[in-house]
């Protein structure tokens, strides 16, 4: 994809997707969560699907983390699945979240640098 296929504030390079179960809850509080989340500035898609309980994300996650997308569905009373999996996903996410956040602000540096053309000996 190119860059100008994602929404505004989304880099490719920091893009990651999320998959998180969802507990059962009101049909009316899921799309108020998804449409509350719809406007976080560096996301790029959420979807809900109703078979599967999922919440399908797609952020950029040198600006947005998974912790903001969990705030918005508390808010709306809409709980995260509890299960062994849903947990272990969620630790890894926040892990690569984090990651991801901490290589944005790192100054890249190579040590195979050419010398500067001054400082040469002929």
């Amino acid at each position: 994809m190119k860059n100008e296929d994602h929404r505004l504030g989304v880099s490719e390079v920091n893009l990651v997707t999320r998959h998180l179960k969802l507990k059962p809850s009101d049909d009316k509080d899921i799309r108020a969560a998804v449409a509350d989340i719809d406007e976080l500035y560096g996301l790029d898609s959420v979807a809900f699907d109703p078979k599967k309980r999922r919440l399908d994300l797609e952020y950029d996650a040198s600006r947005l983390c998974l912790d903001c997308v969990e705030e918005i569905l508390e808010k709306h009373a809409v709980k995260i699945s509890q299960g062994w999996w849903n947990r272990l996903k969620e630790e890894h996410y926040r892990f690569v979240d984090q990651n991801v956040k901490d290589n944005a602000r790192q100054e890249p540096w190579s040590c195979h640098q050419t010398p500067p053309t001054n400082n040469r000996k002929r």
